[in-house]
C-alpha cells in the first residue's frame, strides 16, 4: 500500500509490513456512522485521510462532542473498549470523506509486546485524548459559553483546514449542549464584531477571531 508511506516516521519496517498484510483499507462518506453505541469493537481505525467526530450521549440523551480523530491518529476509546472487551460507549461519525486502515483487535496485544513504536502510538493516543477531555471539562466548568463557542469554531477550522465551516446553528448547539437560540445570538454578536461572516448553514471565520 502506497498510503503506508506516510507512516514511515511513526512505525518500524516490521510493523509497516504487518500493517500492509493484516489491516484492511476502508472508506466512509461524510456523515457515515463508523461506530455506534453498543457495537462490539472488532477493529482499530487509523485515519489516513479526512477526520472523524467522536461523541457520546449524556443521561438526558444529549450528544456531547468528545474529540476529532485526524490523519495519522486513532481513537483512544476504541483502544480501551477492545482491551476490556466492552461494547462501544461512543459514536464515531465521518466528519468528511474518510480513508482509514482497520487493524483487527486480535493483533493488538501482540503488537504491544512486539513493536515499541506501536506501544508508543497507543500510549501517545490515549494520553493525547485524555488531555483533550480534560480541556473539554475545563471549558464546560470554567469558560463562558461564548468562549467555548470560539474555541469550538477554531478547533473545527483546524480539523478541516478551512476557514469555512459547514454547520447549522442547531448542529453547533447540539455539540455544545446548549440551545440554537443562544448559539445564533452569540454568532450574531461575533459577526457584529467582524470576527466572522454568517451564511445559510455556513460560517466564514475571519482573521480577527
Amino acid at each position: 500500500m502506497e498510503i503506508l508511506n506516510q507512516f514511515n516516521e511513526l512505525f518500524e519496517p516490521g510493523l509497516l509490513k504487518e500493517l500492509k498484510n493484516k489491516s484492511t483499507f476502508l472508506t466512509a462518506k461524510a456523515g457515515d456512522i463508523i461506530l455506534n453505541y453498543g457495537e462490539t469493537v472488532r477493529q482499530i481505525p487509523i485515519i489516513v485521510k479526512g477526520s472523524v467526530k467522536v461523541s457520546r450521549t449524556d443521561d438526558d440523551g444529549r450528544e456531547l462532542l468528545l474529540y476529532y480523530v485526524n490523519p495519522k491518529e486513532s481513537c483512544a476509546m476504541t483502544f480501551t473498549c477492545c482491551m476490556q472487551q466492552h461494547p462501544s460507549e461512543i459514536k464515531a461519525v465521518a466528519e468528511e470523506d474518510v480513508e482509514m486502515l482497520a487493524v483487527p483487535i486480535a493483533v493488538m496485544d501482540q503488537w504491544l509486546v512486539k513493536y515499541p513504536s506501536w506501544k508508543s502510538f497507543v500510549m501517545r493516543t490515549i494520553h493525547h485524548r485524555f488531555n483533550e477531555l480534560l480541556r473539554a471539562i475545563d471549558q464546560i466548568a470554567f469558560q463562558k459559553l461564548d468562549e467555548r463557542l470560539i474555541s469550538y469554531l477554531k478547533e473545527k477550522s483546524k480539523t478541516t483546514q478551512s476557514s469555512l465551516i459547514n454547520l447549522s446553528h442547531q448542529q453547533i448547539a447540539d455539540e455544545l449542549a446548549t440551545s440554537r437560540v443562544v448559539v445564533s445570538r452569540l454568532l450574531k454578536n461575533l459577526e457584529n464584531d467582524k470576527k466572522l461572516l454568517l451564511y445559510r448553514n455556513q460560517i466564514k471565520l475571519l482573521k480577527g477571531l
